[in-house]
């Protein structure tokens, strides 16, 4: 039978390559840190801010985090190859399986950075892009190189990364930043580590293996689990905050107000398996509090819409 052109070597090895690239993005985190972009230019804006300046501002934080992305995969390839939720990243196969090689690896992402920040700096404003800028290094520098390897806390730290698509969506429109902003970055800055330690927890033996002194790995689930409870409760703070902040109205305040008791549900949940001596089955948790950022941006937007249609 002959071979279709899709077919040919040459055509699934470009395939595999283009493939190979997107993964280095990490296109799901991607997605989760523009759910919190829109909803602060949307605030900002007291409407629906411009197209274009949206459109820019959106593509340049995709560009922005896949050069963060792309780097941290380069420089963490060799514990990447150690753990099975990772093992598959492209970096991570080893030689004989690669679809992209670690220079390549490099020089995209560092492409990357430098077409966000330009496009950004035409589009949108200093502030802006000075803020996109301070991401990339904050990720790739403070998390990646600094605290990833050396302490337990490093994603509460290194997680300020990922709040800052809310200032730079609010800088986008304005130029400057103000109380708002801040009260979302907060929210977000507190949902990190029970999003992220939830994850952890269930793949702590991957981490072990690699030397990453994740909280789940260093500390007894019991302690674990107390922390994530108190961060919980001051996003749920930082969350209720905005309502007078924000001058938010009440389909932002009744959704607040549900999602914070859905979340404290589940982590107390998981804290009472822990307490039990039972499976601690993190995961619901960790893919609830995805749902909850993204309902939480969507009512900051259906709020600010419904009021100025009103």
């Amino acid at each position: 039978m002959v071979a279709t052109a899709i077919d040919r070597p040459g055509h699934v090895g470009l395939r595999r390559a283009v493939r190979g690239y997107i993964d280095l993005t990490k296109p799901r985190i991607i997605e989760l840190l523009l759910v919190t972009t829109v909803p602060a230019m949307v605030l900002a804006a007291g409407g629906v801010p411009p197209f274009l300046l949206t459109v820019a501002t959106l593509l340049g934080g995709t560009l922005a985090a896949g050069s963060a992305n792309a780097l941290n995969c380069y420089l963490d390839r060799d514990i990447d190859a150690l753990m099975r939720r990772t093992s598959m990243r492209p970096l991570a196969v080893g030689p004989d399986r690669a679809t992209v090689s670690p220079r390549a690896a490099l020089v995209f992402g560092l492409i990357l950075g430098i077409v966000s920040t330009a496009l950004l700096w035409v589009a949108t404003n200093p502030m802006a892009t000075a803020l996109t800028v301070a991401a990339i290094v904050l990720y790739v520098v403070g998390y990646t190189l600094g605290l990833k390897r050396r302490t337990s806390q490093n994603i509460v730290w290194g997680g300020v990364a990922g709040c800052m698509p809310v200032l730079i969506g609010w800088a986008a429109v304005t130029g400057s930043l103000a109380w708002a902003p801040m009260v979302l970055f907060l929210v977000v800055f507190f949902w990190t580590p029970p999003h992220f330690w939830a994850l952890a927890m269930r793949f702590r033996d991957d981490y072990a293996a690699a030397g990453v002194p994740m909280l789940p790995v260093v500390a007894t689930p019991r302690a674990v689990t107390t922390q994530m409870l108190a961060h919980t409760w001051a996003m749920v703070t930082a969350s209720l905050l905005l309502v007078p902040v924000a001058r938010m109205g009440a389909i932002y305040t009744v959704t607040a107000v549900i999602l914070a008791g859905l979340f404290l549900r589940e982590v107390y949940r998981l804290r009472r398996r822990v307490l039990a001596g039972a499976d601690p089955q993190p995961m619901p948790l960790f893919h609830l509090s995805i749902t909850y950022l993204s309902l939480l941006s969507l009512a900051v937007v259906v709020d600010v819409l419904v009021h100025l249609r009103w």
